[in-house]
């Protein structure tokens, strides 16, 4: 069978760098153990639940799916290009960019977590903004790093009580350079006027000593005791850390209160340059036998999608987000885009794999999992995974090792096949449910 055809990337001076760093081949998805992807040594397994067979369904145009941008612009749109979805007219995170016939035909869905750890969280705002602008078919989904801002400042509106006084402060450091961005924004600004003093923000903002002894009373019920345990000491270590962070990167508490109650004004009021960011976010997009969200699925999500279906699930996403804080960041629609299948994660188990399959979904596409050498392959509980968190952001990529911007995009094609692109793999992998069943 002949291996797919690579995006077309136009031959422009602007795109010369982001060419240079992309492979310019295709290889199937690797299989044998040991290989540089060997996640996908259990794929093969008779033993393996996994559902590849004709009854699979593409979606009806190409979906490009880009995840985890964080904040990073120029990552966000080279891997815009890398997709064949856009041509530059300037510097990649620019924000000057336009479709071509390819992006026109194209669904581009943004896998969340388009904030925090830098260099530019309103530039990337803005080039997903020009994104939507260009006319293009976009869905943005909710990652957990975007809705811990929301959830920060609209715990600042809140009358203050147990379940939502840690979460301005849960944040923790990586929301630190928004703030400073904000605040550079506007060096003319009389930022302190009407403040309040440091001892008052302080106790607005973060949980005081009372609230440790609360809190476990309070989750009860809703958190496991190793989940409460585990809550305790991250906001131990968040809210004693927190002040000392801002005054890092030269801010006071009483500036930190500031600029989040303007933050309130961008992300959350009508007329607020972001609004839009988190007015138009979903939990979860179907396209095909393919279902896309940040990180995961449980077995109480598993269920709700089979017995009520996609629609239901994103509108009590959308009311959640309205309620109350507490409960919705430990329930199964956060979990949605928390888990890491961890312990201290609500389970996935066969129970939730069969009720997913029923309702017709083969596999999930997600990021949330940062991965270093391109998207991966992985199992759980035989539900098949597809992790495109393919380290975009230069932050990360210093922490792994990896070096420059990142750039790669994951598209599912309607001809039946998967296309896996990262500037950290040297081939572009090329996936297909019948070569599985072949190797079976």
């Amino acid at each position: 069978m002949p291996r797919p055809a690579l995006p077309t990337i136009k031959s422009r001076p602007e795109h010369a760098d982001i060419r240079a760093r992309l492979p310019l081949t295709c290889c199937d998805w690797p299989l044998e153990k040991g290989s540089a992807d060997s996640s996908l040594r259990n794929l093969t397994s008779p033993s393996a639940n996994l559902q590849l067979d004709d009854d699979w369904h593409w979606p009806r145009r190409p979906v490009i799916f880009i995840s985890d941008p964080h904040a990073d612009p120029q990552a966000f749109e080279a891997s815009l290009v890398a997709s064949g979805g856009v041509k530059l007219k300037d510097t990649a995170g620019s924000g000057h960019f336009t479709l071509t016939k390819a992006g026109r035909k194209a669904e581009f869905i943004i896998g969340g977590d388009c904030l925090d750890k830098g260099p530019s969280n309103l530039q990337m705002l803005r080039s997903l903004k020009r994104l939507y602008d260009t006319g293009a078919s976009v869905t943005l989904l909710a990652g957990n790093h975007d809705l811990r801002l929301m959830m920060g400042l609209r715990s600042m509106q809140q009358k203050r009580h147990t379940g939502n006084a840690h979460l301005f402060a849960r944040m923790g450091k990586k929301v630190i350079p928004l703030f400073r961005e904000v605040l550079d924004a506007e060096p003319g600004r009389n930022w302190l006027k009407g403040v309040p003093d440091a001892d008052t923000c302080r106790k607005r903002l973060l949980p005081g000593e009372d609230w440790f002894e609360r809190f476990p009373d309070h989750a009860r019920g809703i958190l496991t005791e190793a989940g409460i345990a585990r809550e305790l000491k991250k906001m131990r270590s968040k809210a004693d850390s927190f002040e000392r962070h801002c005054e890092a990167a030269g801010m006071d508490i009483r500036t930190v209160y500031a600029v989040a109650r303007h933050c309130q004004k961008l992300f959350l009021k009508p007329r607020g340059e972001f609004y839009w960011f988190f007015k138009r976010m979903q939990l979860v997009r179907k396209r095909g036998s393919f279902l896309f969200l940040h990180a995961g699925l449980d077995d109480a999500m598993g269920a709700l999608i089979a017995r009520r279906g996609l629609k239901t699930v994103n509108k009590r996403f959308r009311k959640a987000l309205k309620g109350d804080l507490f409960s919705f960041y430990y329930s199964s629609l956060a979990n949605t885009f928390r888990t890491k299948y961890r312990a201290a994660d609500l389970p996935l188990t066969e129970a939730g794999v069969e009720a997913v399959q029923s309702s017709g979904i083969r596999a999930l596409v997600h990021g949330h999992i940062n991965r270093t050498r391109g998207q991966r392959l992985a199992l759980q509980q035989g539900l098949l995974h597809l992790e495109a968190d393919i380290t975009l952001d230069r932050h990360s990529r210093r922490q792994e090792g990896l070096r420059g911007v990142g750039c790669g995009a994951t598209i599912i094609h309607p001809k039946r096949h998967i296309l896996g692109i990262s500037n950290d793999y040297p081939f572009a992998k090329v996936f297909r449910p019948e070569t599985f069943n072949a190797a079976r």
